[in-house]
C-alpha cells in the first residue's frame, strides 16, 4: 500500500524514546524494508532534497526523524555519536521496525555506521554518503575549507548550502540554486529550525569520531551488510579521500563519485543517485 503524502504533505508525529520527544515522519510504498535516514550537521526534517525522499517514497517506505534535542525533538543533543545512534536504535524499535536500510548523509553516515555496528540485526542495506571513517583524513576539526564558509557574511542564510553542497563552477551552482528552490517548496508545517545548543553538540560529535586512533578503521571489519558509499569529487567537509578509506576498508562495499561535485553531490544528480541507489537497494549486481 503507498501512502498519498509526499515529502511536502506528510504530517510530523511524535514517539518518545528513552525520556525524549522524537518528531518523525513516515510515508511512501509500505509493506517493505523502510529506508531510514539519517541527517547531517545541524539539519532538520525539512533539510532533505524533497526530490530524492519522494523518488525513494514511490517505491518503498521512507522514514525522516531528528534525533534527541534536534528541531522539534525534545531532549538534549548527545556529544558523541554513540548517544545519537542509540536514539536512532530506539527510534526503530518503538516503530516496530525489525529490519531497516539505513541512508545516512554527513554526520547521519557516522551514525549509520554505529547503529550498524551495535544492531547488526537491523540493518540490511546501507548507503553512507558524504561520509568517513573514524580518525578520518581531516576529520579531528572542521575542515579549514568548511571553516572558510561557515564564516563568510550571507544576506540569505541558506545560501550557505551553495558553498558547501556544490563546487564553484556554473554548472555545479546552477544545481545548487535549483536545489535550494525544492528545498523551500514545503510551507506548511515545516520543521522548527535548530536551536544554539546543537551545533555545538553536534560539531563534538564529529570530533569524536574523527579523533586520531591507532588501527581506526578496525571496526570496519564488522560490518558486514552490503554498503554504497557515494561522494563528491571534490568534498571538502567529509574530504572524498574518506569515502576511498570505507570502500576499500569494509568488507562488502561499492563507491560512486559524481563529477564536478562537492558535499551535496547526491542533490546535485538526484536523478542519477536515485538510480544508483535504487539499483543497490534491490540488490541488483
Amino acid at each position: 500500500m503507498t501512502s498519498s503524502y509526499t515529502h511536502q504533505t506528510a504530517p510530523t508525529r511524535f514517539v518518545e524514546v528513552d525520556g525524549a520527544r522524537l518528531a518523525y515522519r513516515r510515508f511512501g510504498k509500505a509493506g517493505g524494508v523502510p529506508l531510514v535516514f539519517l541527517q547531517h550537521f545541524v539539519g532538520n526534517l525539512d533539510s532533505w532534497d524533497p526530490k530524492v525522499i519522494d523518488g525513494f517514497a514511490r517505491d518503498r517506505e521512507v522514514i525522516l526523524f531528528d534525533n534527541a534535542g534536534v528541531a522539534s525533538s525534545s531532549g538534549e543533543v548527545p556529544n558523541n555519536i554513540q548517544g545519537m545512534a542509540k536514539y536512532a536504535t530506539g527510534l526503530l524499535q518503538r516503530l516496530g521496525v525489525n529490519k531497516a536500510d539505513l541512508l545516512g548523509f554527513s554526520m547521519g553516515s557516522l551514525i549509520a555506521q554505529q547503529v550498524t555496528l551495535d544492531h547488526p540485526e537491523l540493518v540490511r542495506r546501507l548507503i553512507l554518503v558524504g561520509s568517513s571513517p573514524r580518525g578520518g583524513v581531516g576529520m579531528a576539526s572542521l575542515t579549514p575549507e568548511f571553516q572558510g564558509y561557515l564564516a563568510k557574511k550571507r544576506d540569505i542564510p541558506d545560501e550557505l548550502l551553495l558553498d558547501v553542497f556544490f563546487t564553484q563552477t556554473a554548472e555545479s551552482q546552477a544545481a545548487g540554486r535549483e536545489f535550494l528552490t525544492r528545498l523551500r517548496a514545503r510551507k506548511v508545517n515545516r520543521d522548527v529550525d535548530v536551536d544554539s545548543k546543537t551545533a555545538p553538540a553536534q560539531a563534538a560529535a564529529i570530533a569524536g569520531w574523527g579523533a586520531p586512533a591507532d588501527n581506526a578503521n578496525d571496526y570496519l571489519k564488522g560490518i558486514k551488510q552490503p554498503t554504497m558509499v557515494v561522494a563528491g569529487s571534490q568534498d571538502i567537509v567529509f574530504y572524498t579521500a574518506n569515502d576511498v578509506t570505507l570502500q576499500q576498508t569494509l568488507p562488502n562495499a561499492q563507491l560512486v563519485i559524481y563529477p564536478d561535485s562537492n558535499h551535496g553531490a547526491i542533490y546535485q544528480y538526484p536523478d542519477l543517485f536515485l538510480k544508483h541507489a535504487t539499483l543497490f537497494l534491490n540488490g541488483v549486481k
